[in-house]
């Protein structure tokens, strides 16, 4: 099994994605109702799943994964396929299964998802 990227690349990563995706909703719904909307939130979490599940799927990590050097791969190495893309990333937007890791560092997410958070380096 490959060894697992750093906690520090992850959190940033998750900052850019989570970032970015504000980016995108105060584009969609303007900079005065992204405040003024009580569902902005749920909106950017919206387009954070989406995000992350096409760019799992297409290029093996989200845009705040490939900027931080890190990839997404099954545990022998392989592609993760779209459908354990998709359950990843509906499990990082609950939050709690990122929270809960194996000494590893293998969250809950990537548990169910039979995926696996390494240096970009290292696929390569």
């Amino acid at each position: 099994m490959l060894e697992t990227a750093s906690w520090l690349r992850r959190i940033i990563a998750l900052f850019i994605d989570w970032f970015a995706c504000v980016g995108i909703t105060v584009l969609v719904l303007g900079p005065l109702g992204w405040t003024g909307n009580a569902d902005s939130g749920f909106i950017t979490l919206g387009i954070f799943v989406i995000e992350s599940w096409i760019f799992l799927s297409l290029m093996g990590g989200t845009f705040g994964h490939l900027l931080a050097r890190l990839r997404v791969t099954r545990i022998d190495g392989s592609r993760i396929d779209p459908l354990r893309a998709l359950l990843r990333s509906v499990l990082v937007a609950l939050v709690i299964p990122p929270l809960v890791f194996r000494p590893d560092g293998r969250g809950l997410h990537d548990m169910a998802a039979g995926s696996v958070v390494h240096d970009l380096q290292v696929a390569a």
